[in-house]
């Protein structure tokens, strides 16, 4: 074998550090047919071309992409199926596998933001901040509910940034909404009205501050007011008849902006 020959080639050992397996695999990959070397030297050592070295590099990126080695065998050595076309599904692969692991990274990021000490509100705190009447079982309800989610995957992570005296802004402005809901139905505020519909965005914009709603979203939290009989005791404690009235006022606002509140879906 000439000097220039030799230059081109890898042994077994070359070939292992180079692409990052064990010399034990290379063996193993040549026994099964998977990569054998080009040669072997004049001593009978196994020697590895570039050509080599290439096919062991798609066998690693198929191995990555959880194949077995006998369908990677068989998927590299498809005579129908050239070099280049190996590269594109591989990147394709990689390239999915990629999007797939960046949405969990965002998950995990997300749960270890709202698992952090002291970030959520104790049961004890819960009601101090909410009231009397604010029943802390409600949470727990509404992650089993919700919990998988995207939504609720959004409120984790807004709620993880909140201190005490966030949580007290929120509860004043939901008790401030509240009243001013009760004075509109006392006062005989038509649904579909301009103060009506007004009073459906700030419970939009309320809302929003846990995840983003859509108009067909708060439909569906208005419907849930109303036939939900925790909710609506709850709205029904604030003024007699409430909990109807606002789901009414919620409909006719969605409606205004195209969308069927009796045919509306979580979106």
């Amino acid at each position: 074998m000439r000097d220039t020959e030799l230059m081109a080639i890898l042994t077994v050992g070359r070939a292992a550090a180079l692409v990052g397996v064990s010399v034990k695999t290379l063996h193993h990959w040549d026994t099964i047919g998977l990569v054998r070397p080009s040669g072997r030297t004049w001593a009978g050592y196994r020697v590895y071309s570039d050509d080599d070295v290439a096919r062991i590099h798609r066998v690693l990126v198929y191995r990555e992409l959880g194949f077995p080695l006998a369908e990677i065998g068989r998927v590299l050595d498809d005579p129908d199926v050239d070099a280049r076309d190996h590269l594109r599904r591989q990147r394709s692969e990689l390239v999915e596998r990629i999007s797939r692991l960046e949405k969990m990274v965002s998950a995990v990021d997300r749960m270890l933001e709202a698992s952090k000490a002291g970030m959520r509100l104790t049961p004890e705190q819960q009601v101090e901040i909410f009231g009397d009447d604010w029943q802390p079982a409600w949470v727990e309800e509404a992650e089993e509910r919700w919990g998988d989610t995207a939504q609720w995957a959004q409120y984790a992570e807004r709620a993880a940034g909140k201190t005490p005296e966030d949580w007290k802004g929120i509860a004043a402005t939901t008790e401030a909404l509240n009243a001013d809901l009760a004075a509109a139905m006392r006062a005989g505020v038509v649904p579909g009205s301009d103060d009506a519909n007004a009073l459906a965005e700030r419970h939009r914009a309320l809302i929003s501050t846990y995840f983003d709603c859509t108009h067909s979203m708060q439909a569906c939290i208005g419907r849930m007011y109303a036939a939900d009989p925790g909710f609506a005791e709850h709205f029904e404690a604030i003024a007699p008849g409430l909990a109807a009235w606002q789901r009414d006022v919620i409909f006719a606002n969605a409606k205004a902006h195209g969308v069927d509140p009796e045919s509306a879906v979580w979106e």
